[in-house]
């Protein structure tokens, strides 16, 4: 059951999320599609559609806990042209059920994540990095700003969403601060001439406390408490 932080009264909907289905190597497996539109500028650590720049949809794809496709770009390319999903856009991986997102919204900003918990620790490891492709994300953290940010306010925004999700780890009890394959993506509004673009997204600042503040919640509404 997909868990839901209700929205504010005067906060819309920014994020709605369509749920797709496939049959793929003899699983069941599903994504969300988020059909954002023009006028959508976005920040993501995603494997399709990653770095800065104007996306139309957001597309979070689960895949088997065994894969090992080696071109994971076109997949979700394939994917979200299947969906209908044209133009430039944002393809997240998954192994963890998207099924049971955890969904917030705060003064006007929303906030969906996937979670699976299964491999986890923290950030700084003694262990060795490694050269080969990371295997499909397993926190993977879409939010939605209905305001302009400038380059420097979108980077800071991804560290906002990032602190807000270690934060709301560690309060559901894990000891840990990420997976080793999170991914995240913040969406922004287009810059315009008569409309401010704001430099800042830090969580003291107006945008990065809501934004914060979805997130944690939105992660918090996903991941089940550490026993």
């Amino acid at each position: 059951m997909t868990a839901v932080v209700p929205p504010s009264r005067t906060a819309p909907e920014l994020l709605p999320v369509c749920q797709l289905a496939r049959d793929e190597d003899g699983e069941r497996l599903a994504s969300l599609l988020w059909r954002a539109g023009p006028g959508w500028r976005m920040i993501s650590s995603s494997v399709l559609g990653g770095g800065i720049g104007e996306r139309s949809w957001v597309l979070n794809a689960q895949v088997s806990h065994g894969y090992r496709r080696t071109d994971p770009e076109r997949h979700l390319a394939d994917l979200a042209r299947t969906a209908g999903a044209h133009g430039p856009g944002v393809g997240l991986m998954t192994a963890a059920d998207v099924g049971a997102y955890g969904r917030a919204h705060d003064g006007g900003v929303a906030a969906i994540a996937t979670t699976g918990l299964g491999v986890r620790g923290w950030a700084a490891s003694p262990a060795p990095g490694t050269r080969t492709p990371e295997r499909p994300g397993t926190i993977n953290i879409v939010v939605a700003v209905p305001a302009a940010l400038t380059d420097a306010a979108l980077v800071n925004a991804v560290a906002t969403a990032t602190e807000a999700k270690v934060q709301a780890l560690i309060d559901a009890g894990y000891d840990c601060s990420r997976t080793p394959t999170d991914a995240v993506c913040v969406a922004a509004r287009s810059p315009r001439p008569d409309v401010e673009c704001h430099a800042f997204a830090g969580p003291r600042s107006v945008w990065g406390a809501r934004l914060a503040r979805a997130v944690h919640h939105a992660v918090r509404a996903a991941v089940r408490p550490a026993t």
